[in-house]
């Protein structure tokens, strides 16, 4: 991982209005997203990078040179992370692992290109009939090949997408998908602060699990800002999550069966105050020296 302050010169403008009339369009759409459960190929939103865990799982508005927030943030793919590769392996529950891999390179007309592979292996299951019987072991597993493009547009302004292919295969069934993210960011150097806006997963499954059963991937809209104080080695995070969707809280649908005769409104217990914080991550990073950072996150949802 490198850790570099960005010095690039002014590109072709003309791909700006491009962008912001491309997000135009994807956020002038009536959008009806769900989350988690709701959505295929869920490994997408795997935390995979060790520093974004830390953050209390959603961090990527920073432009230090950290290649492993390519992934979730194309538009800080720059010039700086040339030749630069990361990898990641968790060792998840019960015998469960993800990662990925990432390796930047560099073109001066082009712009910089990220190539990615992010997975998830959801290890060995006995298989039975319907009396029990066993018959074997089957397996499960999801992969996406990730092409990442970034581009500076000035010394403040950058933007990036990714193109995912993705492919999943549980058991005997499979499935193939297609996905973009657009992401820009706004760095300003002397104030030390980065703001990013990152659209995530528009596409859809080429082909489903079941045929005429297509479902729907897991597009959410993010807007992440960090801040380096002045006189003290500390930084800190807010992301704003689901920007697409006001309500996220969770109806528990055992609660909701014990309340059948009582008041409609009764279960409805979700307040202004959690929908608003259901949205909101805070993180924070102690820079004690080059070598030692501590870092730290609240995320009150995953909390929830």
């Amino acid at each position: 991982m490198t850790m570099q302050v960005l010095n690039n010169k002014y590109t072709q403008r003309i791909l700006l209005p491009t962008f912001v009339f491309i997000l135009t369009i994807v956020l002038g759409n009536p959008l009806n997203a769900q989350i988690g459960g709701d959505n295929t190929y869920e490994f997408l939103n795997l935390t995979t990078s060790a520093r974004v865990a830390a953050m209390g799982g959603e961090f990527f508005a920073v432009h230090d040179g950290d290649i492993s927030l390519a992934l979730i943030n194309p538009s800080i793919i720059s010039k700086e992370m040339d030749g630069d590769m990361v990898m990641s392996f968790v060792d998840f529950y019960s015998n469960i692992n993800y990662g990925f891999a990432s390796y930047v390179k560099s073109y001066d007309r082009l712009g910089c290109f990220a190539a990615s592979v992010q997975y998830v292996n959801y290890g060995s299951f006995d298989y039975a009939d319907f009396s029990g019987n066993l018959q074997g072991t089957f397996s499960a597993s999801e992969m996406a090949l990730v092409l990442g493009w970034g581009r500076q547009l000035s010394p403040k302004i950058s933007i990036g997408a990714n193109m995912k292919f993705i492919y999943s295969s549980l058991e005997s069934y499979k499935s193939y998908g297609l996905a973009l993210d657009l992401a820009t960011t706004y760095y300003d150097k002397y104030y030390e602060f980065t703001a990013s806006l990152v659209v995530k997963n528009i596409g859809r499954q080429l082909s489903s699990y079941h045929s005429g059963n297509t479902e729907p991937l897991p597009f959410e809209i993010q807007l992440g800002i960090s801040k380096k104080l002045s006189h003290i080695p500390f930084r800190y995070s807010i992301v704003v999550t689901h920007m697409e969707k006001w309500d996220l809280t969770y109806q528990n649908p055992l609660y909701i069966q014990s309340i059948i005769g009582a008041d409609e409104n009764v279960g409805d217990s979700a307040n202004l105050g959690k929908k608003f914080f259901s949205h909101i991550v805070f993180g924070g990073e102690f820079n004690i020296t080059d070598n030692f950072v501590v870092r730290l996150g609240y995320n009150y949802r995953r909390r929830q």
